[in-house]
């Protein structure tokens, strides 16, 4: 679990999407660099293509997202992994043709303050699923699959795996109607005691932004396939 956890919970709050924040210039940009990227991952299974933003690709963008970031949470740090080079990694772009399931993106190091992450949609279909139910652990993808959960030999920045959430939280029977609409990738009874939030509708130009102890995961409202950016703060 995270040491500073009541420093962390000090700096909760609810999501927030803040609309008409980027220009169509400044997201061809992002798309641009997208491009332009090397792939890190490509996920056959789950069919996701994975890139990591790495520094020095464009300052112009750089400046861009942190002082647009800023003025709507205030100070922060990026936290990043490093690639092979050491090189700061300032995100992650993902394409994704199928949902991503349920996780939480806490960090690596449970030293750390973390703050926020956000979400920057650079298509326009694709929902996100944000619940009420929280994570002080590290990152971890949720899950009752027998074969993930024995998954072990994870390589640096890879999700643990585990079904803690089930035990963590009241053993209520996840809402029929919900997950009908939003999540039929999931099984419903790895949702058990879980509570929706929120749910974004991916709008061009606008970013999500919420705490990174939020369980969180992609709706299964996708048609083709859907870019976005996201990135992570602490303090």
């Amino acid at each position: 679990m995270h040491k500073n956890i009541d420093k962390i919970k000090k700096l909760e709050g609810p999501p927030q999407i803040v609309k008409k924040l980027f220009s169509k210039t400044e997201l061809d940009k992002f798309l641009e660099l997208y491009n332009k990227l090397p792939t890190t991952v490509h996920n056959k299974k789950q069919n996701v293509i994975k890139k990591r933003w790495l520094k020095n690709y464009s300052d112009e963008l750089e400046n861009i997202f942190i002082d647009k970031v800023k003025n709507e949470i205030g100070e922060f740090k990026m936290d990043n992994l490093k690639d092979e080079n050491n090189e700061e990694i300032l995100g992650l772009f993902q394409e994704s043709y199928n949902p991503i399931g349920l996780h939480v993106d806490a960090g690596f190091n449970l030293d750390e303050i973390i703050f926020k992450q956000t979400l920057i949609p650079l298509t326009s279909k694709g929902s996100t699923v944000i619940f009420k139910n929280k994570f002080y652990g590290n990152s971890t993808n949720f899950t009752i699959d027998e074969n993930e959960l024995k998954v072990k030999d994870l390589k640096y920045g890879q999700n643990l795996r585990s079904s803690e959430h089930l035990k963590l939280f009241e053993t209520k029977k996840f809402d029929e109607k919900d997950h009908e609409k939003y999540l039929k990738h999931e099984k419903i009874e790895n949702l058990s005691g879980l509570e929706i939030d929120m749910v974004y509708e991916w709008e061009i130009g606008s970013m999500l932004i919420f705490d990174r102890t939020r369980l969180h995961c992609s709706s299964s409202l996708i048609e083709g396939k859907k870019i976005g950016l996201t990135t992570f703060t602490k303090k």
